[in-house]
């Protein structure tokens, strides 16, 4: 594989939405829900206390901008009310209480806004991660973009490409559907583009407002969950194929696994009012699947080694604490414990969705690691689908 990665950039939502501002907003919003007595351990469970969004809370939970009445809605109410006998100001007087009922936002009133931040954190990503590799705009052979929760055609490849801006010839490879594995999976592609030609320069950014899946009339119990996960966060590196000054990780493979009739437990529904993510309880058990076949790769992979192999760093990103516990409890034996601290430490603060692993890396790279630390990245996405890239640090 041969692929040399620099230090990612990393741009977190500047606006902190607390756990507690969280849970009072549902409270005042659900009162009647049958999970409320059990949020507060709920929460606590989640381990986060506190997660950054591009946009403040308030722009989530606002009202629309329109009436409860919409137009043409006006219309066939008051006809309806005047055939039923009412005066025409007892049906003025009626329809001016049906227009002043809250509506719920519009699709375009919640992504027109994140779509815009997303486009701008990307671009500061872009411009730290260069800056990190000590390469210009001009130097981008090609570029590898996802942003799950923000639709958008053009997408944010050709965003980038004009506000960088990037030369006319750059190869420009959207993913906005990746979601979770993005960093991986990007990191995978980069690599095989380098193996092809070592003189390219690749960079990858990856942008996530997945604040959007915010929905406050939800009342199921796993419309909470995801309100307490989600983090928005802007991430990108630059993937060479010849190692350079400011290198920090070797690529030598990778490995990818998808799961067939796994496509229905988590998905993004777009509806009227916005994106929704759906979770399906039997999510969790899935991705322990593909972190069983993970380990068989790494086993068949490292078996003809002279001496017993095991990563010095495990990078991951499966979606939940509950899966980083299987995965602690089913890691080979010999294994040093400790391989997920960077994981948990990101963790900590929001699931960063497609961001979250070159979020991690970087945590490890501040930390300091020694040359030679072996170390795998990993992370599960709708699909359910699984990428993993096995490296060296220099």
């Amino acid at each position: 594989m041969g692929a040399y990665l620099c230090p990612p950039a990393v741009v977190h939502g500047e606006h902190a939405v607390e756990t507690d501002q969280i849970l009072a907003e549902v409270r005042s919003r659900h009162p009647q829900a049958p999970w409320l007595p059990r949020i507060d351990g709920i929460a606590a469970s989640t381990g986060i206390s506190s997660r950054g969004w591009m946009l403040p809370l308030h722009t989530a939970v606002a009202p629309s901008s329109g009436s409860g009445l919409r137009t043409p809605g006006a219309g066939p109410a008051r006809e309806a009310l005047a055939r039923g006998g009412f005066s025409d100001r007892q049906v003025e007087r009626a329809i001016a209480a049906l227009e002043a009922i809250p509506a719920r936002q519009t699709i375009q009133e919640r992504t027109a806004p994140a779509w815009a931040a997303v486009q701008t954190y990307a671009e500061r990503a872009a411009r730290e991660a260069l800056g990190i590799a000590g390469l210009d705009t001009a130097d981008v052979d090609c570029l590898i973009t996802s942003h799950s929760t923000t639709p958008a055609l053009p997408g944010l490849d050709l965003s980038l490409l004009n506000r960088l801006p990037l030369r006319g010839d750059v190869l420009l490879l959207p993913a906005s559907q990746w979601a979770c594995i993005a960093g991986t999976r990007s990191l995978a592609l980069a690599a095989d583009l380098v193996a092809v030609d070592p003189d390219r320069v690749v960079l990858v950014v990856i942008s996530e407002a997945l604040s959007t899946t915010y929905q406050p009339a939800d009342d199921t119990l796993e419309s909470l969950i995801v309100r307490l996960l989600f983090a928005d966060t802007a991430v990108a590196t630059v993937v060479t194929g010849h190692p350079r000054t400011e290198s920090i990780v070797r690529l030598d493979a990778a490995w990818h696994h998808t799961l067939p009739g796994t496509a229905d437990l988590h998905r993004l529904d777009t509806r009227t009012d916005g994106t929704h993510f759906v979770m399906d309880r039997r999510g969790p058990r899935a991705v322990q699947e593909t972190v069983t076949a993970m380990w068989e790769w790494l086993r068949m992979r490292h078996q003809d080694d002279e001496h017993p192999w095991h990563p010095d760093l495990l990078l991951a990103h499966p979606g939940g604490t509950r899966v980083m516990e299987y995965m602690e409890q089913t890691m080979p034996e010999g294994w040093p414990t400790g391989l997920l601290d960077y994981s948990r430490d990101s963790y900590r603060t929001g699931n960063r969705g497609g961001a979250a692993v070159l979020d991690i890396l970087r945590r490890a790279h501040d930390a300091g690691q020694k040359s030679g630390s072996r170390t795998v990245l990993y992370a599960a996405a709708p699909g359910l689908t699984a990428t993993a890239v096995e490296g060296e640090w220099l």
